[in-house]
């Protein structure tokens, strides 16, 4: 996940061991969120028969988490920056503690939904604001690279133990364990940062709340009719008025945005190609990515018939690629070029999603399972670098994290507009749980990811082909 980094004016300058400590509870923060991530997609299947929801109130369960994340990340980076990213930080992870207790409590899927989304605004708020002090604790350039490397390799190991343990701990404790966990850590976490991370001070600016309200809102609507079709009716009034409502207040966000004096999204940079290409694919992608981490367990322990805890082993294969094809996609980038190389990531990501969608003979797991799961982990990993590179590569002084922030608001989006498409298009009306057709479900991940195949062709123009990529930490 390619988050905003902005840098906050830190009170004192603090010694290496007193930095030390801090910065273990800032990446302990990032960890346990991306750790409930990965534990609650393993889950899903479990929560599913324990609640008793169907396919479409499991994808709301996932989509109210997607929506109040993606809507309010950019917000709550801005928050940092005001308030100061210390305190910001705090009532983030109180909202966090609190949603997650109450997801662990929850005794029905209106209550989960609810506490998901609580989770949701939590994360929107922690996320920026613990990597904006990580940023403003170390002002060297090389200093924050380095920093900002173990970020990241925080953030994967969060990814990786989150697909183990989501499984092992479901099928041990029941699902209400992936919700309990990150409790203690946020506790333990909380305490670190009191105790080592120095004030930090509020800045002159504004809030673009309605701006954050506009897309919040009409991202919920779209999904909302989405998600409501295979039991309504796609001519239903329910799902015709939500999609209604939904690209109304999505057009009002375009008129906000142009209007705030500080605006979420400067619409200005919507004319440069390079970042109008990154961030539609980064959608698809999100699309195809979000959705799959939905449907695989599902596919996996209701027709595989394979064990949560064997679920989520077998799927450490994709998480490993991801880490894998990330570390390896500068290099990559150097012989092609980043647009090329986005471009031959893709086709690996249609490859093993085509491959998942045709060859469901198999029970338990099996090689060709593997070999799919390969492909699909190198093409993630590898698409998601090239995609934030481009996005970023031509960003004056300031504007990185604005266009970093842009493309993970673009991910999570997709995820969520998708996940609720597909949902929709892949439920099986007339059956009382709502099964899911996966042929169809894996088919749609196939064709978000061919058309971002077909967008990287687009030309970019570039002064620097081949920059860096900017941090993402929510690859899986």
């Amino acid at each position: 996940m390619a988050l905003r980094i902005s840098a906050p004016v830190v009170a004192g300058r603090e010694q290496t061991p007193r930095r030390g400590w801090a910065m273990a509870g800032l990446s302990a923060a990032m960890f346990v969120v991306i750790l409930d991530v990965s534990m609650v997609n393993l889950a899903g299947p479990t929560i599913r028969e324990g609640l008793g929801l169907t396919s479409t109130e499991l994808s709301i369960v996932v989509d109210s988490y997607l929506v109040a994340f993606a809507g309010l990340l950019l917000l709550g980076g801005r928050i940092a920056d005001v308030l100061g990213g210390r305190r910001v930080f705090f009532a983030g992870l109180l909202i966090y503690i609190a949603a997650s207790i109450l997801c662990a409590l929850a005794p029905s899927g209106e209550v989960l939904i609810a506490g998901r989304a609580l989770q949701g605004i939590g994360a929107a708020v922690v996320t920026p604001s613990a990597l904006s002090i990580v940023v403003g604790l170390y002002p060297d350039s090389r200093e924050r690279a380095r920093a900002l490397g173990i970020w990241g390799a925080v953030a994967g190991a969060g990814s990786l133990l989150g697909v183990v343990l989501g499984g092992v701990v479901t099928q041990i404790l029941g699902w209400q364990s992936v919700f309990w966990i990150p409790v203690p850590i946020s506790v333990a976490v909380g305490i670190v940062v009191l105790l080592f991370v120095p004030p930090t001070h509020p800045q002159p600016g504004r809030f673009d709340a309605p701006g954050a309200l506009t897309i919040t809102l009409g991202v919920s609507a779209v999904a909302l009719g989405m998600i409501s079709a295979p039991e309504n009716g796609w001519g239903s009034p329910l799902t015709l008025a939500a999609l209604t409502i939904g690209i109304i207040l999505l057009g009002a966000f375009v008129i906000v945005e142009k209007n705030s004096q500080q605006p979420l999204v400067p619409l200005g940079h919507l004319r440069k190609s390079n970042i109008v290409v990154a961030n539609s694919v980064m959608l698809l992608v999100g699309g195809a990515t979000v959705s799959m981490f939905f449907f695989l367990p599902q596919f996996q322990q209701g027709e595989l018939g394979m064990t949560p805890a064997l679920t989520g082993l077998s799927q450490l294969a994709i998480a490993i690629m991801i880490i894998v094809a990330s570390l390896v996609a500068p290099a990559l980038a150097r012989l092609l070029g980043s647009t090329r190389a986005l471009s031959m990531a893709l086709l690996l990501l249609v490859g093993g999603l085509l491959w998942l969608a045709f060859d469901q003979t198999a029970s338990g797991f099996s090689v060709s399972l593997l070999g799919a799961f390969l492909l699909i982990g190198i093409g993630i990993g590898l698409s998601g670098v090239y995609a934030t590179t481009i996005a970023v590569r031509d960003g004056v002084a300031g504007e990185t994290g604005l266009l970093s922030g842009l493309i993970n608001a673009s991910r999570q989006l997709g995820g969520a507009i998708g996940l609720a498409a597909l949902v929709g298009v892949a439920t099986i009306s007339g059956t009382p749980e709502g099964g899911i057709d996966f042929t169809i479900a894996f088919l749609g991940l196939a064709a978000f990811a061919t058309a971002a195949f077909g967008l990287s062709f687009i030309p970019t123009d570039s002064k620097h082909p081949t920059s860096a990529p900017a941090v993402d930490a929510h690859a899986h």
